[in-house]
């Protein structure tokens, strides 16, 4: 389907537009004048809203992208000589273009896992060297939820994994770029597999799930907070007119449209993968849990069906794709995408 003359692809959920109660709220917010840097009535509120679903101790940041958001929690509780867990598919290993270790100076160590998923006999193999100076010293481990393969960790197995890394000192800590997706898949509130689950810090995104822009760093246990509005005045993250950050959240909680938005991305999805199941010629690598699917498919089909809808190749040494829907899209779009690969399977 078209929207102002372009076509809506399946490459990423960031490439969708901002939902409308977002705009409104941003509009709203535009009206008049009010204090900078977080002294805003629409920040009081979006801080409160975060307090209200992750609990009364929990201290939240708010800044621009998922990026800042995950390399600037980490480092208010990690030194250049830590290091940090993680999955290979980790955007903090994939997608960050090495700013872990630019602004933290610590290493990112990761492990291979077949769904993007950790458990503790992966993380064990990075868990040695204590107290030896010749060897960085692991501080966190982190996760995704939803995993950058589209499948979500349930609250046991994050519980499984927290107990564990904190009985060796360390602290856990979750990407949540797709959260949203993750609670609705399993119709959980956050603080279930978040707070409730031993998450220690936790980058809660709203961008891929309607939002124009803007992340949150939320601390979930005291005093992990500290100085770290000092480290994001550093960072280059403190909004002068934060209000528009905050106001976004302020809509995104408001009559749980985030849920709206993540339950039609999730389904799209399935729909989408059912499609897609029909057709003896592709294979769908990993479960749908969430809004990402991951299929193999002939190499020059993908290439030509790209020219029409977009989407990224995720291991092309296998020929799989990444495809990505998002809170705006419809059955017409997939309609048209899957009669298109049939015309294309078919020449």
């Amino acid at each position: 389907m078209k929207t102002n003359g372009t076509k809506r692809g399946f490459a990423s959920d960031n490439n969708a537009g901002v939902h409308p109660e977002i705009f409104k709220e941003l509009l709203s917010a535009n009206e008049g004048h009010t204090l900078g840097y977080g002294s805003d009535i629409y920040t009081e509120r979006a801080l409160e809203l975060f307090k209200m679903y992750f609990g009364r101790e929990t201290e939240t940041f708010f800044a621009f992208t998922g990026t800042a958001a995950n390399v600037l929690g980490l480092s208010a509780v990690t030194q250049s000589w830590n290091s940090v867990i993680a999955a290979s598919t980790a955007h903090l290993e994939q997608d960050e273009c090495g700013a872990p270790e630019k602004f933290i100076g610590c290493k990112v160590l990761t492990v291979d896992s077949p769904d993007g998923k950790l458990n503790i006999k992966l993380i064990e193999t990075h868990l040695h060297g204590f107290d030896f100076e010749h060897h960085s010293q692991p501080k966190v481990v982190s996760v995704t939820q939803s995993t950058e393969l589209g499948t979500v960790y349930t609250p046991s197995e994050i519980r499984e994994i927290a107990d564990y890394v904190h009985s060796k000192g360390l602290m856990l800590h979750m990407d949540g770029a797709r959260i949203s997706n993750a609670a609705v898949f399993m119709d959980l509130p956050f603080k279930a597999f978040t707070i409730d689950s031993g998450v220690d810090i936790l980058s809660f995104g709203g961008t891929k799930n309607g939002m124009m822009f803007g992340e949150a760093i939320c601390f979930l246990r005291p005093g992990l907070a500290g100085d770290f509005k000092y480290i994001r005045k550093q960072g280059m993250q403190l909004a002068s007119k934060m209000r528009f950050i905050s106001a976004q959240y302020i809509a995104f909680f408001r009559n749980d449209l985030w849920k709206t938005c993540a339950g039609h991305s999730n389904r799209m999805a399935r729909i989408l993968a059912d499609h897609l199941q029909q057709f003896d010629e592709l294979k769908i690598t990993q479960k749908i849990q969430s809004n990402g699917i991951f299929v193999i498919m002939p190499e020059q089909i993908a290439k030509r069906m790209q020219k029409h809808y977009f989407f990224y190749p995720w291991n092309e040494n296998i020929s799989e794709y990444r495809l990505m829907t998002s809170w705006d899209t419809d059955e017409e779009d997939i309609e048209g995408f899957i009669k298109l690969l049939r015309q294309e399977l078919k020449s």
